[in-house]
This record gives structure tokens, C-alpha cells and sequence, in this order.
């Protein structure tokens, strides 16, 4: 909105035309998410800790340290993330772009979707939300709405194609089978940030990594100059979905405020299944699925844990890890929750690192 304001006293006032630049305007979707979150951050908490009263249930079958430590916390504080992201992203963002509309609109609904999980879980005082099958639908359904979006908007010679890391002219013409992909790389990266969300600042600093890194690579990608020089696959508009990579770091940011161990509140599947599927949207709008997975290549080590886990109990009745996800076999081996958390941090900056390494190695 802001973005179009300025646009349309560019005539009447001077200086204007600063606004047309995405950096300005994603510096400003940082700030504003930033400041909205301190804002109404605290009252949201007060509010769920009243409605909610014991709080988010803790798995009977987790570390029981967690039953004594973290009981009583309030969850949901995904709310606040998502109200900073979308309302930073109507305020900066060109709203003529759909790219913008299709990753909100995967934000949004897997967000409504983690919000009524989380809701069960807390009327029903149980850490099981609604069935599996029916949440994995609805979510296939809204990532197959976006990625329609996506083919329609896109150059026809990418739109339904899969680009590689490190080689400049390949492309795999997917056709119809790009879909099933997509809606792969969206869900997984949704769920994947979800099972990382077990322990106090765990999934949201990685996932501000990994939004700041994508918020580079979409720039690039959607500047025509530099996706040349940088033999990168150009993806006109993209360079928009910037907007939206700021808002979630400064989102992030301010919900790490009161996140940070001791938390005041955990994010829910409201906050981690739709900060992954907002990365898996941005990462098949900009073709570089294969980048998702090593920039987020510590949500991709917390899921493998669990479907190995899952795997060696079902065919031979023993356990790979003393407890999944990942994060909790560390924790039953005694390392303490600070150090832990600090050392995924440590693995996510370097795996983005890695990532963002991929953009010059062609």
C-alpha cells in the first residue's frame, strides 16, 4: 500500500522514487514486521495465556524434563509471526505481483491449517491435533493452488521445468509431473520446520537463515542483469517475493524476542508449518528447489530422523535414535537445551552458506 502511495504522489513529492527499489522497500518490511510484532507481541501472549490456561500439552512421550520446564507455556505465538508478515508485505510489497499473492496465499493457509491443530490441542489438552491424512490433504491442495499459479505466470520454457545447482543451461521439462514436485518440495518444507520446532528459539533463527538467504537468491533471480551475469535462470517478478523474506526475518526476529530460552510463548504448527511452506513456495518460485534443501538442510536432517526412526522400529523393532526428532537425541544424551540450540544455529549458517555458494558455481 505504501509502495502504490508513493507511486502516485511520485509527481508531488520529491524523493519518492525511492520506493521503487525492492532493497528499500525490504529493509522497510524488516522494520515494520519488526516493530508490529514488539508491538502487539505482548498482548497476544497475555491473551493466550489466558485463554489457554495449562498452555501448549507436551508429548507424555518427550524428555520429561520438558514436562516440568515447559509446561504451562502458551502456544500459537505463530500468530504474531504471520500478522507481521502479512501485514509488512500488503504495506511494501506491489500488489500487482501474483507471485506475492501465491506464496501469502500459501502462508495463509497452511498457517489457518497449523492454527486449528493447534487449537485442538490445547481445548483437547492432547499433542494430537486433527487426522494426519485430512491436514496432509488440505495442505497438497493449497500448495497445488499456488504452484497453478506459478506455471501461468511463469516463462513457458521454466515454468513447468526443474533447474540443478552448478549447471547454468540444464533444465528437466517436468510437464505435469513438475506438480506432484512442487507440492512435494512445499508440504515437506511446511513439515519439516514443524518437527525442528522442539525446543525454545530451535526452528526460528534457521528459518530466518534461511528466509535471508532466499531473500538474496529472489533478488537475483528476478534482476535480469544479474541472473546473467551470474548464468542464474531469470524469473521475471520474482524479485518481489524479497518483500516477503524481510517480513519473515523481521517477524522472526521479534518473535525470538520472546522466544528465547526461557520462551514466554512457542510459535505452534501456526508458526512452523507456514514459515516452511513459505519457504518451499519462494525456493519452486524461483527454481531452486535443490538449493531449499541445502539452505535448509537442518530441517531436512530433523525430518530423515524421524522417517529413519519410523522406518528401523516397523522392520526390525529397534530405534536408530534414543528419541526423534534429532534434536531430542541430543537432549537424552545429556547435552543441554542452550547448547543444542546454539549449535543448529551454528549448521544452519553454514549450510547457508554452502547455498548461497551454489549461485557462482556455474
Amino acid at each position: 500500500m505504501i509502495y502504490h502511495l508513493m507511486l502516485a504522489l511520485g509527481d508531488q513529492i520529491p524523493g519518492t522514487d525511492v520506493f521503487k527499489f525492492i532493497t528499500f522497500r525490504t529493509v522497510g518490511a524488516v522494520m515494520t514486521a519488526l516493530i508490529f510484532v514488539f508491538l502487539f507481541g505482548p498482548r497476544l501472549i497475555s491473551t493466550l495465556r489466558l485463554k489457554q490456561g495449562k498452555g501448549q500439552p507436551i508429548r507424555e512421550d518427550g524428555p520429561q524434563s520438558h514436562i516440568i520446564e515447559k509446561q504451562g507455556t502458551p502456544t500459537m505465538g505463530g500468530l504474531m509471526i504471520l500478522s507481521g508478515i502479512i501485514v509488512s508485505t500488503l504495506l511494501w510489497a506491489d500488489l500487482r505481483n501474483l507471485y506475492v499473492w501465491a506464496v501469502l496465499f500459501v502462508t495463509f493457509g497452511f498457517g489457518t491449517i497449523g492454527f486449528y491443530d493447534d487449537y485442538l490441542n490445547v481445548t483437547r489438552s492432547s499433542s494430537r491435533g486433527f487426522s494426519g491424512k485430512v491436514r496432509l490433504l488440505l495442505e497438497c491442495g493449497i500448495a497445488a493452488v499456488s504452484i497453478y499459479v506459478f506455471i501461468r505466470i511463469g516463462k513457458p520454457e521454466l515454468s513447468s521445468a526443474m533447474a540443478f545447482p552448478f549447471l547454468k543451461d540444464t533444465l528437466w521439462q517436468m510437464g505435469l509431473l513438475f506438480i506432484p514436485f512442487a507440492v512435494l518440495v512445499i508440504v515437506g518444507a511446511g513439515n519439516a520446520v514443524n518437527l525442528t520446532d522442539g525446543l525454545d528459539g530451535l526452528a526460528i533463527v534457521p528459518v530466518m537463515i534461511a528466509a535471508a538467504s532466499f531473500g538474496v537468491i529472489v533478488y537475483l533471480v528476478g534482476n535480469a542483469r544479474y541472473a546473467d551475469y551470474l548464468l542464474l535462470h531469470f524469473v521475471p517478478g520474482t524479485g518481489e517475493l524479497a518483500i516477503i523474506c524481510g517480513a519473515l526475518v523481521g517477524s522472526g526476529l521479534g518473535f525470538l524476542w520472546f522466544n528465547a530460552p526461557p520462551a514466554m510463548i512457542f510459535m505452534g504448527d501456526t508458526g512452523s508449518l507456514s514459515l516452511g511452506g513459505t519457504l518451499g513456495a519462494v525456493a519452486v518460485a524461483v527454481k531452486h528447489e535443490f538449493v531449499l534443501a541445502v539452505i535448509g538442510g537442518l530441517f531436512v536432517l530433523e525430518a530423515v530422523s524421524v522417517i529413519v526412526q519410523v522406518i528401523s522400529y516397523k522392520l526390525t523393532g529397534k530405534r536408530v535414535f534414543r528419541m526423534a526428532p534429532l534434536h531430542h537425541h541430543f537432549e537424552l544424551k545429556g547435552w543441554k537445551e542452550p547448547t543444542i540450540v546454539i549449535r543448529f544455529w551454528i549448521i544452519a549458517v553454514v549450510l547457508a552458506l554452502i547455498g548461497l555458494a551454489t549461485l557462482k558455481l556455474r
